[in-house]
């Protein structure tokens, strides 16, 4: 049967956004030109699916439609220009209102203390909003390809990774920094984006649908993830080794719910793979090839379990002077993505160094400073909304397709507290996808499926 063409633009137009991003928005804010490119590609992903745009105001889950209009009128409440007797009264504001004194002018200001930067975090959420826009209406299956999708951009990840790790690795480095060779980032400027990438990918290899039945998928999958497991640890990622878990651990829950629901038979009355040990399987191969990294590479792999010991993690004091600022704009915030330039006042003299921070390497904090009580409270709601559609997907036929979503949002979640993950592009839009997986599972809760 022919599918509709609405159809085929529908997959192309989330394939196609999902691919820019991978390729050009890794890097943050420093590369404004690949940020454009994904965003525009987000922009005529959004034109192509207008209708899909206007059945997702109609038929998505209410607590999300409420987090999306939260989540923008925020930024954009923060670049309305207030009286002067207002922005006056905001926390914060002294140093803004001596200025305006000192060049002896007045008037209006916004909430923000940088309305650029605000404004330039609004673009930013162009992308997400567009990959779960855009994604809405496609079919289940179209929807399932896009998973697999995101799995062999993760192998592409660990292939591009390998090769940069030798000597001459900077040669396949997109983003400039960093030592050559040291370790795997794959298309991404931080390492710690990369192995949460990874992680997601790892997390679809292990609970997605097949595509179609066949005795070898189970293999394939524990191969999968298990490569994907050793990209992760060469990324010598702290928050990415330990975040590999939910993957390996959503595998067992998977594989115990297929032993309590099917026992070991599968349809035709035939003899399956015991699910316990498909579980087991992969988490069995995933340690074996651990293994022989160690046996292969020891230096690699003793480097990644050093790095725990956190010896010299100058975030600390960052985190000293963080607090500060949060204190100092409570309860409304400095704008959001106003961080960089709020912070060099407020840091203390003995913690400046050559460099700047530029980020909190705690969005929690940050989101503090930059958002106050307000982008607290919305970062809880989305938190609760998220628990409630992981809870309503539970009678969905897609259930841990949502929940492999679930998963990776919680992972930002977890690793926002040491990081900040949501600062660039490709995570974003796979954040989006993650949403949308998890959107679409919560509103077919009754068995229909996606």
């Amino acid at each position: 049967m022919k599918r509709p063409k609405a159809d085929r633009i529908g997959i192309v137009a989330l394939v196609v956004l999902l691919t820019v991003a991978f390729l050009c928005g890794g890097g943050g804010i420093r590369f404004g030109l690949a940020n454009l490119a994904v965003q525009l590609a987000a922009l005529t992903a959004l034109a192509l699916r207008y209708g899909s745009t206007l059945q997702f105001w109609r038929d998505s889950p209410v607590v999300l439609r409420v987090l999306i209009v939260l989540t923008l009128i925020l930024p954009l409440a923060q670049i309305v220009p207030l009286p002067e007797h207002l922005w006056k009264a905001l926390a914060g504001h002294d140093l803004v209102a001596r200025s305006f004194e000192a060049a002896g002018t007045d008037g209006w200001m916004t909430w923000s203390v940088y309305p650029q930067r605000t404004a330039l975090a609004l673009t930013a959420l162009i992308t997400p909003l567009a990959v779960v826009l855009a994604g809405w209406t496609i079919p289940r299956h179209h929807l399932l390809l896009a998973g697999w999708l995101v799995v062999a951009l993760g192998i592409v990840t660990v292939l591009l990774g390998l090769l940069q790790l030798n000597p001459a690795g900077n040669n396949f480095t997109i983003y400039p920094g960093g030592t050559p060779g040291a370790f795997l980032v794959g298309t991404f400027a931080n390492r710690n984006s990369t192995g949460l990438w990874l992680g997601f990918c790892a997390t679809l290899a292990c609970l997605l649908p097949s595509p179609k039945p066949h005795p070898a998928v189970v293999w394939v999958r524990v191969a999968l993830t298990a490569l994907l497991v050793v990209g992760i640890v060469l990324t010598k990622s702290r928050t990415g080794l330990v975040l590999a878990a939910i993957p390996l651990g959503l595998a067992g829950l998977k594989g115990w719910a297929w032993l309590l629901e099917r026992g070991s038979t599968v349809p035709g009355g035939r003899r399956g793979p015991h699910p316990i040990l498909i579980a087991l399987g992969a988490i069995t191969l995933a340690a074996t090839t651990l293994g022989g990294l160690a046996l292969a590479a020891p230096g690699r792999l003793g480097e990644t379990l050093e790095r725990f010991q956190a010896k010299d993690d100058p975030r600390r004091f960052i985190w000293e002077d963080a607090i500060y600022s949060a204190e100092r704009t409570w309860p409304t915030g400095a704008g959001i993505g106003t961080f960089d330039e709020v912070f060099q006042i407020d840091e203390s003299l003995e913690n400046v160094s050559l460099r700047t921070s530029g980020r909190a390497h705690n969005d929690y904090l940050e989101l503090a400073m930059e958002a106050g009580l307000p982008g607290l409270v919305l970062a809880a709601f989305w938190l609760l909304g998220c628990l409630v559609m992981a809870w309503q997907a539970r009678r969905s036929q897609l259930a841990w397709s949502g929940w492999a979503g679930g998963a990776f949002l919680l992972a930002i979640a977890l690793q926002s507290i040491t990081d900040y993950p949501l600062r660039n592009q490709t995570i974003l839009a796979f954040a989006g996808f993650a949403l949308l997986l998890l959107a679409r599972a919560a509103a077919n809760r009754r068995g229909q499926g996606l």
